[in-house]
């Protein structure tokens, strides 16, 4: 599973939901949480569910964000959407295997009666005790169906009181750890939300950024900021170029058998054979 972009869609926007699955993102998530206020949840949990039944032909991803408190909304969530042809369950602010045990536990009691596939789990991590505790979370969490980590930038900037002219600066070495914990445990890492829709450059520098710490794809706000995204975590033509010179060049039948050969005056070892395969094999489901 690798998503160049995943757009968050307000449950309670009905135009918004109904544009969703036309946009071009490769994963969608259905918020309920910090999308809505306080006297939308059930408005937003009804609308979710009308847009799962609606869509259950759809090829995109669907996830749904619950909430994470407090745990009477969160449980209605659960047994609500649980049931339902949803991808994967958003978990917030998760700091803790416990609280992904928790979900777990709600949801099977929740599938019991029915018994559909049950959805995965999707953690974001958004507080300083999420960070400090993500190893022991992916690696429980996996045995529970957790199969990706969100970098909540938001909320984690203003949990460690960056400061507002320099928060992502400041979040770096906490987004290349979700990014290392995440490879240790065969995890997606998907980087955080970019606040302002209305700067494409602004945003571009940013999923950079997010691209050159590792990040499989950004979480989304905007539909204008879908196209940019996956210009900039899809492949390169040179990067194509590059892993089809190097998929070529392994085949031959000169270089069976071979740990390393030479390209074009470099070595290139069987693990690049391997990235090379990836990527490749990853615009091929892309199209």
């Amino acid at each position: 599973m690798t998503y160049r972009s995943v757009l968050f869609v307000p449950a309670a926007n009905s135009k918004a939901m109904a544009k969703a699955p036309t946009l071009g993102a490769d994963a969608i998530i259905i918020d309920l949480e910090d999308a809505l206020a306080p006297e939308q949840k059930d408005q937003g949990r009804a609308a979710a569910i009308s847009f799962l039944r609606r869509n259950r032909q759809l090829q995109t991803p669907v996830a749904v964000r619950i909430n994470a408190e407090p745990a009477t909304t969160q449980m209605a969530d659960i047994m609500a959407i649980s049931g339902e042809n949803v991808s994967a369950l958003v978990i917030p602010k998760v700091e803790s295997a416990q609280d992904l045990q928790q979900v777990d536990k709600i949801m099977q009691k929740a599938l019991h009666q029915y018994q559909p596939r049950k959805p995965a789990l999707w953690a974001m991590i958004e507080t300083p005790l999420g960070i400090l505790n993500l190893s022991s979370i992916a690696q429980a969490g996996k045995a529970l169906g957790l199969n990706c980590l969100i970098a909540g930038t938001n909320d984690l900037s203003v949990q460690l009181q960056c400061s507002v002219d320099n928060q992502r600066a400041a979040l770096q070495s906490h987004l290349a750890q979700i990014v290392l914990v995440g490879r240790a445990f065969a995890l997606p890492v998907f980087d955080g939300v970019y606040n302002d829709f209305s700067d494409e450059l602004g945003f571009i520098e940013q999923a950079k950024q997010g691209k050159n710490l590792g990040f499989d794809g950004k979480t989304l706000i905007h539909p204008a900021q879908i196209a940019p995204a996956n210009t900039v975590f899809g492949a390169s033509l040179q990067e194509i170029k590059q892993a089809t010179a190097i998929v070529r060049a392994f085949g031959y039948k000169k270089n069976t058998g071979k740990g390393a050969i030479n390209i074009g005056g470099q070595m290139v070892e069987r693990l690049h054979l391997a990235a090379a395969e990836k990527l490749l094999a990853q615009q091929t489901v892309k199209k």
